[in-house]
């Protein structure tokens, strides 16, 4: 999730572990506490594009990671505070560190959560970015965070964040249930033959869904939103896997579809191809649009060695999607 969300989490668990011992510092160490998963951001500073992305929610997003840096931090932070308990200050680290990977499971990216086990827990349930499960928290938060410290009312304001935001992500999964039932009776009645479907929010909202569903040589995505009255349309997008057989047994190609988890196509742009990765969906709703969201142009150097660089998106593009998204969510 979204930087902020992270933040509003971390306060609020922070605020329920120590709120009552150490009132203010709970929520202020349970809002950093809440970002410091991300900085695995910070590693394709340093690396390849394809490591970046295998290191994104990776180790610092799993309960290993929670258990060790929340008894550290514990630790460390009880040596100057006045507050001195360890086990208090690493039960408020190891909360606030292990609800964060637990919220970005719910994206389509997911989360290494058994790391060192290779797999990525996703639910793909929520979008990274929703209004309607942060909003609400932070009003109760900063609610809870204008009462004193013993006041009943902190408790309950804090509370009602908590639970609000974790039944609307409880709701999603009923949400995306009724979503894939639809687009599976849309395959039906549209006698596609397919492989496998997955089913995930649009940006920003969990009224309209989109679809990828995978044919033996191309890819259909759809979307529909609950207001729908006419069927849904699927836009058809060639695999054209065969154009980088040629580099098929590279290393870091195997790696960038092992992360994609084969969800992906191949374009080709005058002499440059173009490795598409569809589950996060595009940044248009023209049809036919190519402008996918996560985009990397495959370069190749003389000496045969294969990089993958992020094609840089548009502004005006996901300004243009928002108000296309309006548009689509009212129904078509």
């Amino acid at each position: 999730m979204d930087s902020l969300t992270q933040i509003v989490l971390g306060a609020a668990v922070g605020e329920a572990v120590l709120g009552k011992k150490v009132g203010n510092k709970a929520m202020l160490y349970g809002a950093i506490a809440g970002t410091i998963p991300d900085l695995d951001v910070l590693a394709s500073q340093v690396t390849d594009t394809v490591t970046a992305l295998e290191v994104h929610r990776g180790f610092t997003h799993s309960i290993f990671f929670s258990i060790v840096a929340g008894l550290i931090l514990g630790w460390l932070v009880s040596k100057y505070e006045t507050y001195k308990d360890v086990k208090g200050w690493s039960w408020l680290f190891f909360w606030c560190f292990v609800t964060h990977p637990i919220l970005d499971a719910h994206t389509t990216w997911g989360t290494q959560l058994f790391w060192p086990f290779d797999y990525r827990l996703a639910f793909k349930t929520i979008f990274v970015i929703d209004p309607l499960y942060t909003l609400p928290f932070l009003v109760f938060l900063i609610l809870a965070l204008l009462q004193k410290r013993e006041a009943p009312k902190r408790k309950f304001y804090n509370n009602m964040g908590l639970m609000v935001s974790s039944v609307y992500l409880l709701l999603t999964f009923l949400l995306k249930g009724v979503a894939f039932k639809e687009f599976k009776s849309a395959l039906k009645n549209q006698q596609v033959d397919y492989v496998d479907i997955e089913t995930k929010p649009a940006p920003f909202n969990t009224i309209l869904w989109t679809a990828n569903v995978d044919t033996k040589d191309a890819y259909l995505i759809g979307d529909y939103s609950f207001f729908d009255k006419n069927p849904i349309h699927f836009e058809r997008y060639p695999k054209n896997h065969e154009l980088i057989a040629h580099l098929i047994t590279n290393e870091k190609v195997q790696r960038m579809i092992n992360i994609s988890k084969g969800w992906y196509t191949i374009t080709k742009k005058r002499d440059t191809l173009l490795f598409n990765d569809l589950r996060f969906g595009l940044l248009s709703m023209k049809p036919n649009s190519q402008n996918f969201i996560f985009q990397y142009e495959i370069k190749t150097n003389n000496l045969g060695e294969v990089s993958f660089i992020e094609t840089e998106k548009n502004r005006a593009d996901a300004k243009q999607l928002l108000n296309d998204l309006w548009v689509r969510v009212k129904g078509n």
